[in-house]
């Protein structure tokens, strides 16, 4: 992921530095590393201390207490071992304290003047950015305004694909803010359901939704990022979105009220959007913007007393704008069953930006946008064979690594084959590969293995490069297409 630092800095910039701060986070002392931390400070060994630790069954949020009552073989070493006793014992007068401080890798806080007037900072030793000293929740207590600055990998994919693309094709000049939003290629694609590296329309649940839905135009795909989630697959909006979206009289979906129309009619008669249950307020009961987002605050967080204040001054201010009493309260009923459900539109739309992206690169340019998918996951050996896959499905050509042609990331040989990225080889570190290519750079292809080991760095590539490793490809088995087969005796 590249570019979120640029982002925040310019945010400090623009707003002012005195402003602009990230906000600091806590690690506690989880039950698994208590007991590492208890354990080390009574002078157990290691091995031990680990022993116990692993009887913590891996759950999020695991409390030591919890933790005994769920393994046995944990509840029997307490109960029989007195080391171990006194190691839990002690955790658990320990467990729950912060352990060390943080920064949150996107959210940041700006404030209407100095942040020194609203919140105390604080600076790592030897650090020279400062964060607030108020968590993400206190934060907002206070009345300061946080932003999550979400850092997407898909974003760098895009840019990767897209200066590939242009390098191979100057001419095209391809603009990804300005690609036709109605691409049918686009969409046959995504209908064909081979989706893999498609920003979040990749999983097997979501391919299922898709064929059932047949996606066709951009709002839909806004619909699809919003209903995939376990509360609207559970409750029944996902069938009836995709029963209505097919139908074929749309004239008899029910809008609720004939001045809701304009407010549902993108999602056939569904109440999906949170911004949907705002509009809803504002039309039928006069609500005002900053109103209806009370309500739309009082409904997710299902607080009664407020809710049935909220229920009514909808009521009330219906039935003065002539809506039958019994038609406002079952309006407020489908808006309280949905809100708990309901996704904010102008997020699901920014998600879908990146879904429509990710397809166009896919659809048009297969060989640049895999090669930039794969370069985002060069460590990750089993998301390659995955991605390698999808390769053969589209028709590319995966070439094996090349010394005298590869670049560190994957690259594109032509419209249909992907050249390996150096990058990718277990046990060679990215100084090693940047002084190959160097040298190949300055002096040419290496015309031998024997020709390779005399010009290239050897502190930087050492035998341990070069030497096959267990199970991946190594350096030296990395000889251009006309070497390819000699081995080190050669």
């Amino acid at each position: 992921m590249e570019g979120r630092d640029a982002v925040i800095d310019y945010v400090a910039e623009r707003y002012g530095r005195e402003r602009v701060s990230q906000i600091i986070t806590f690690g506690t002392m989880a039950a698994k590393a208590v007991i590492r931390d208890t354990g080390r400070v009574l002078g157990q060994p290691y091995g031990f201390v680990d022993r116990i630790a692993k009887q913590v069954p891996f759950e999020i949020g695991i409390t030591l207490e919890k933790a005994l009552e769920q393994s046995d073989e944990l509840a029997s070493m307490y109960r029989d071992d007195e080391e171990v006793t006194a190691i839990i014992d002690l955790a658990r007068s320990l467990e729950g304290l912060v352990r060390n401080a943080g920064k949150h890798a996107g959210g940041v806080v700006i404030s209407p003047g100095a942040l020194t007037d609203f919140a105390p900072l604080y600076c790592e030793e030897g650090g020279t950015n400062v964060v607030t000293q108020l968590d993400k929740d206190d934060v907002e207590a206070v009345g300061l305004v946080k932003f999550d600055f979400l850092g997407l990998k898909t974003l760098t994919i895009i840019e990767w694909a897209v200066r590939i693309i242009n390098e191979r094709y100057p001419d095209r000049k391809l603009d990804i803010s300005r690609i036709p939003t109605r691409d049918e290629e686009t969409f046959s694609l995504l209908r064909s359901t081979y989706t893999a590296a498609v920003f979040q329309l990749e999983s097997n649940g979501m391919r299922d939704l898709i064929k059932r839905m047949r996606p066709d135009h951009f709002d839909d795909l806004v619909a699809l990022v919003a209903l995939f989630r376990p509360g609207p697959l559970q409750s029944g909006m996902v069938d009836d979105f995709i029963t209505r979206k097919h139908a074929s009289n749309k004239a008899d979906i029910d809008y609720l009220h004939p001045d809701l129309k304009p407010v549902l009619e993108e999602t056939y008669g569904v109440i999906l959007y949170q911004e949907q249950v705002m509009q809803i307020a504002q039309v039928l009961a006069g609500y005002t913007l900053g109103g209806a987002d009370l309500l739309r605050r009082a409904m997710g967080k299902k607080d009664p007393v407020k809710m049935a204040k909220q229920r009514e001054i909808f009521v009330q201010g219906a039935t003065e704008r002539g809506v039958a009493e019994r038609t406002a309260t079952r309006i407020f009923d489908l808006m309280e069953k949905f809100a708990g459900y309901g996704f904010n539109k102008s997020h699901s739309a920014a998600y879908a930006v990146l879904s429509y992206q990710t397809a166009y690169l896919k659809a048009h340019y297969p060989a640049a946008f895999m090669a930039a998918v794969m370069s985002a996951d060069l460590q990750n050996t089993d998301r390659l064979v995955t991605l390698k896959g999808d390769c053969r499905q589209l028709g590319l050509e995966l070439l094996a690594p090349d010394i005298n042609r590869s670049a560190f990331q994957f690259s594109v040989s032509d419209d249909e084959t992907i050249l390996y990225g150096l990058g990718a080889i277990k046990g060679v570190g990215h100084a090693a590969i940047d002084s190959l290519i160097a040298e190949r750079d300055a002096n040419g292809p290496f015309d031998s293995l024997a020709e390779f080991c005399r010009r290239v760095d050897h502190e930087k590539i050492n035998r341990r490069a070069l030497d096959d490793a267990p199970g991946s490809r190594s350096i030296a088995q990395c000889g251009s297409a006309g070497q390819g087969g000699r081995g080190r005796s050669e």
